[in-house]
């Protein structure tokens, strides 16, 4: 069925859809809110032909503004951009655009209403678009006519929050539909223009949405920047950040005030409070009333005021602002941890405002009577308050946060740097010091050479005064030698036109007593003011006599008595001597002294020297017997220990042993008699009695008749095998073997190897020590077997240590590490012949006269380095506490010395290592 419109026009169902397609497409094409406004007025006035289609927006205060229109042909006058106040639209009709989402159709000339609720395509109900009409209020009449309206459609633009679709639905605004002549609004178009307004009310929604994304954007990128000024960059920019966060907060001036600990420090920007001489205080910050109210405030709190002046607790600062139009300020609490360290103020100017009102807003809330007149009219405010929004105040606190964190490492980075400074300034004055040490140093040590070049008295102390004079830059040095009583000048070294005392002979009673007993002890006199020190009266006039205004004496001993002193004179001012210059004098003495014995000594010196080499020689041999006899005296006391501590473990345990071996026959003798005896019993009384029976079944006597006999043999077996080992160790420490005598060298080899049984068997990852036996047919060996046994403990025990290491860095450098399947059988071929190995052989020499023995094995070898000092005491390639380096030393002293034979070491890097050990097989007698 077609419909007819109200120009005559015919639309189908069809047709209507694809017009709102079109009319939602280019509503839909922007996210701009204006953009989205203007299309829909712009279409709606186009699909209903009415003379005006306005966009009506409420404010906070309930009032609202028209903030889109579409005007056909001026034929009604112009709203946009008009205010009309709260009253004109009554909160019951309010109420009804909420919640029943109700449409309004009046028509002025018959005086009726049209009140359509809106039920939505999930309500219960069919949806419908039923009008209900009824007669309109005659102030609504009124107000419409005031207008020039005969026909109105009102629809409500109600907004849905999409981030939470649960949240109440919002009154956003009015789509309005003005008509200068009456007109019938269809059901057909009413559904058109509702859908048009779903969808701009869903568009307003995104627009908003927009608006809060850009709006989250500008301010991460405001704390990005703020953050790149602070924290970023290699010096903290706090003015540059200071203007960043005025300008983000939307001030127009602000301070920066920064106290921590001794620090105090005030960044300014833009237009600041002017504090008068009355409030008493510079700075607005130091001010007690300022510092009492920051003390209340806690990390996080943020101080938004909008009116300075109706701040009461601030009404004594009030007056710093009075000279400026300062009003809002945004005090923000710096706190790092829980301590304060200063504060960001930011200001906001009083604005004047200006609203154009549709007609003059009355203020008489009780006069109930329509507008009359819709002529524009002008409100004006001055002075009024900023206000700060929540988005400001939360933009402030995370603000606050970084400027803390920064304020606390610059002045953490300031504390360093001065600390740095200080350290610098130390270590320049030490080095100073050091420098000037090292140059006294130096000039002693020039001065020295010089005294030790010539033995002419006259021209070492000539070479001492002028080195002494030029270094420590007096004006005289003089040495004053002391021959009983008296005194006499015999060297000296002037700068200056200072008058000459060469030659001077002087007493020594010019000299204070007590300077003279200070002397003889060896002790040092400083005069750093003759006018001022403390000086006897003759004393003074000497000085001064003498043209002297300081002094430093040293005293020049030898052989326990007081040869001269070195006096060094400063006659142009006072001075005082420092620790070094009068260290450095003293030494200069001692080098005196040395030089005027050096004539004296220089012949008995050369006997000396003789006689010290001589000396040197014999006590380099003692040195080198005493070595020896320690190597010896610690081994032998660690083998006699160890010898006899086997010794006790074996008796010991062969006592009991024995015990358990010399029974265990009689208790399998004893045992078998008892079970002959128990088989007669069962065969001559097969029946036994029931008690009887039952404990047979308990004891399971048939597995006990087979099973005791092996026990005893398992326990004889293991007798036997106690006895073996102790046997083994006793042979091994042969304690009662003092002296030589024939005996099994294989015997006290493989001793050893049971000795050495549990490192030689594999355990986890590590595969165990193959021992290879190469025994020659041997006669019995005439030597010391105790220490033979030590030779072979000490050479097979470094062969496997020596394995045990090169197997844990095979295991550490990769040996499971992933290998070709093509590669396979060579790798394993490869680690077989690296299995570890120590290899043991034994002949005699071609003549028989001599026993040759060879312990190999295949580890890691030993430099050429190494293998030169193996045999010298204490030398040890193993860590702290794994070796002393005496095995090989005591071992090389046992066969070469002891037994007169050889012991070599034969090994390459990465071939393993051979020991050749030679004894003669009957060893000579001393």
């Amino acid at each position: 069925m077609k419909s007819v419109d109200n120009q005559g026009s015919v639309s189908t169902p069809l047709e209507q859809e694809s017009i709102l397609h079109r009319m939602i497409d280019r509503i839909r094409r922007s996210l701009e809110l204006q953009d989205i406004l203007t299309a829909t007025v712009s279409e709606i006035r186009a699909f209903l032909a009415t003379d005006r289609v306005m966009i009506y927006r409420f404010d906070a205060d309930g009032s609202g503004e028209v903030v889109a229109e579409s005007i056909y042909e001026q034929r009604l006058p112009s709203l946009l951009g008009l205010h009309f106040p709260a009253d004109d639209i009554p909160q019951e009709a309010r109420e009804m655009f909420v919640t029943v989402r109700q449409r309004s159709i009046v028509d002025v000339a018959t005086g009726r209403i049209g009140l359509s609720p809106f039920q939505p395509a999930n309500s219960s109900h069919p949806q419908t678009e039923n009008i209900a009409y009824r007669s309109v209020d005659s102030c609504h009449l009124q107000y419409l006519q005031a207008m020039g309206v005969q026909s109105s459609l009102v629809l409500p633009i109600l907004l849905c929050d999409l981030i939470t679709p649960s949240a109440p639905t919002q009154l956003w605004g009015l789509l309005v539909s003005h008509h200068s002549q009456a007109r019938t609004i269809l059901k057909r178009e009413l559904k058109l223009v509702q859908q048009v307004t779903d969808q701009v009310a869903m568009a307003i929604a995104q627009s908003n949405l927009l608006t809060e994304t850009r709006a989250q954007q500008r301010r991460e990128a405001i704390i990005n920047k703020i953050n790149s000024l602070l924290h970023k960059q290699p010096v903290i920019h706090l003015q540059a950040a200071l203007e960043a966060a005025i300008a983000a907060l939307g001030g127009t001036g602000g301070r920066l005030y920064i106290n921590v600990e001794q620090t105090k420090e005030l960044y300014t920007c833009g237009k600041q409070p002017s504090l008068s001489d009355e409030l008493g205080y510079s700075i607005l910050e130091n001010h007690p009333v300022w510092q009492n109210w920051m003390s209340e405030y806690k990390p996080g709190d943020i101080s938004a005021i909008t009116d300075i002046y109706k701040e009461t607790r601030l009404r004594v600062l009030a007056t710093a602002f009075q000279s400026t139009r300062l009003r809002g300020m945004l005090v923000i609490p710096l706190h790092y941890r829980q301590a304060l360290i200063g504060a960001i103020t930011i200001f906001r100017p009083e604005f004047d405002t200006e609203i154009l009102w549709a007609g003059r807003c009355e203020q008489n809330k009780r006069q109930r009577l329509p507008q009359l007149s819709f002529d524009l009219w002008r409100e004006e405010k001055k002075g009024q308050a900023p206000q700060w929004s929540a988005e400001e105040i939360s933009l402030a606190k995370v603000l606050a946060s970084d400027f803390a964190i920064a304020i606390h490492q610059q002045h953490t980075t300031q504390k360093l740097q001065a600390f740095n400074n200080n350290l610098t300034e130390r270590v320049q004055e030490q080095t100073a010091e050091l420098e000037k040490s090292f140059l006294l140093t130096t000039v002693l040590k020039q001065v020295t050479q010089q005294i030790r070049k010539t033995l002419d008295l006259n021209t070492i102390l000539q070479s001492i005064v002028k080195e002494v004079r030029f270094l420590l830059n007096s004006d005289r040095v003089i040495i004053y030698k002391i021959t009983d009583e008296n005194g006499e000048i015999v060297v000296e070294e002037v700068s200056g036109n200072w008058d000459s005392v060469l030659g001077l002979k002087l007493p020594l009673a010019c000299f204070p007593d007590e300077s003279v007993r200070l002397f003889f002890q060896g002790r040092v006199r400083a005069i750093n003011n003759v006018s001022t020190d403390t000086l006897s009266s003759c004393h003074r006039e000497f000085l001064e006599s003498l043209q002297v205004q300081a002094n430093l004496i040293v005293p020049i001993n030898m052989n326990n008595h007081i040869w001269g002193l070195v006096i060094a004179h400063q006659c142009s001012s006072p001075r005082d001597w420092q620790d070094v210059e009068i260290d450095l004098l003293q030494q200069l003495a001692d080098q005196a002294a040395i030089a005027i014995q050096q004539a004296q000594l220089y012949e008995q010196s050369c006997v000396a020297e003789a006689e010290a080499k001589a000396k040197a020689q014999q006590l380099e041999q003692a040195l080198y017997q005493l070595q020896e006899t320690q190597t010896k005296l610690i081994q032998n006391e660690k083998m006699s220990s160890l010898g006899q501590l086997v010794a006790g473990i074996a008796h010991e345990i062969n006592n009991p042993v024995n015990f358990i071996h010399g029974n265990l026959c009689h208790a399998s003798e004893y045992t078998q008699q008892i079970l002959e005896l128990l088989k007669l019993y069962q065969a001559h009384y097969p029946q036994p009695p029931d008690e009887i029976d039952k404990a047979i079944e308990a004891i399971d006597l048939d597995f006990l008749l087979e099973d005791l006999p092996k026990i005893i043999t398992s326990m004889q077996v293991g007798a036997d095998r106690i006895r073996s080992i102790v046997l083994s160790l006793r042979n091994f420490s042969r304690l009662d073997e003092a002296e030589n005598k024939p005996v099994d060298i294989h015997e006290g080899i493989n001793n050893t190897l049971l000795i050495l049984q549990h490192r030689l068997k594999p355990s986890g990852n590590y595969s165990g020590i193959n021992i290879v036996k190469d025994y020659g047919n041997l006669p019995l060996i005439e030597c010391y077997a105790g220490q033979m046994n030590q030779v072979f403990m000490n050479i097979i025990s470094n062969a496997i240590d020596a394995l045990e290491e090169s197997s844990f860095h095979d295991e550490m450098s990769g040996v499971n590490s992933k290998i070709g399947k093509g590669k396979m059988s060579a790798v394993k071929e490869n680690q077989a012949n690296k299995h570890p190995q120590i290899h043991i052989s034994t002949k005699l020499s071609l003549d028989e006269s001599r026993l040759l023995i060879r312990i190999a094995d295949n580890g890691p070898g030993m430099t050429e380095e190494t293998k030169k000092r193996i045999f010298d005491p204490f030398f040890t390639t193993k860590s702290v506490g794994k070796g002393t380096g005496l095995g090989l030393a005591i071992s090389y002293q046992i066969v070469v010395e002891k037994h007169h034979g050889v012991l070599e070491c034969i090994s390459e890097l990465g071939k393993g290592t051979e020991f050749w050990i030679e004894i003669p097989v009957t060893l000579a007698s001393k």
